[in-house]
């Protein structure tokens, strides 16, 4: 069943439903879809909209080239220049897919920020209700105030500040003028401020280079570190 421009409003209800991939509470708030062309499917469920998508539910917003829904398996896709927009996070890839349980799978060149930190990779899959938790398993970049960090295995809670990165885990921290790797690094944020090393573990910090098995960084809000 094709609809015209004026009718698409009537299966926002239907697509909508991929917006919570990245956060939305809003649940029961009014949705609204626009694209050149939509389609709806009433036996099997599956709605489909093309050419300059755009879905919006309370102050979220995904805007892509396609997007399917299915009413029946909660699941959805946008691709094609998707952006993503909640709040302060905003995440940009080719294509996003989620399974209507709070989890999107980005794919393709993924971008995304939350307030003053940002992750990418090549996939990554995000969990918005868990403390804002992603998973970049091909391996990735998350970075915040107090550095940048990579490994081959990337995972992070962002309201946390709580990264764990394994194989070639890598952290350097320009505010502390430190540096550090490993093959498994765990980096905890705000209060407790520590870096755990473990595995070929080294870290450098004015010039002053420690070696170990494992290490144990503790970040001073003064910009010092001791080492145990």
């Amino acid at each position: 069943m094709r609809t015209s421009k004026m009718k698409k409003i009537l299966l926002a209800l239907a697509v909508s439903a991929v917006l919570p991939m990245h956060g939305i509470s809003a649940a029961g708030e009014p949705a609204e879809l626009n694209a050149d062309t939509v389609e709806y499917d009433m036996s099997t469920g599956l709605a489909s909209a093309d050419g300059g998508v755009t879905m919006t539910r309370g102050n979220s917003r995904v805007t892509g080239q396609r997007a399917t829904y299915n009413t029946k398996t909660q699941e959805g896709t946008v691709e094609g220049n998707v952006v993503a927009t909640t709040d302060d996070t905003r995440i940009t890839c080719a294509k996003v897919m989620t399974d209507g349980q709070n989890h999107m799978l980005a794919t393709g060149g993924v971008y995304g920020t939350q307030g003053d930190k940002s992750f990418s990779g090549e996939q990554v899959d995000y969990y918005p209700n868990q403390n804002k938790y992603v998973l970049i398993a091909s391996g990735g970049t998350i970075s915040s105030a107090d550095g940048t960090f990579t490994a081959n295995r990337l995972e992070g809670w962002l309201d946390d500040a709580h990264y764990v990165g394994s194989g070639n885990a890598h952290l350097v921290s320009p505010p502390k003028d430190m540096e550090a790797g490993g093959d498994r690094m765990d980096y905890y944020g705000k209060e407790q401020g520590r870096v755990v090393v473990t595995g070929n573990a080294w870290a450098v910090q004015d010039n002053n280079t420690m070696k170990s098995n494992r290490l144990t960084i503790y970040l001073a809000s003064d910009g010092a570190a001791k080492v145990k």
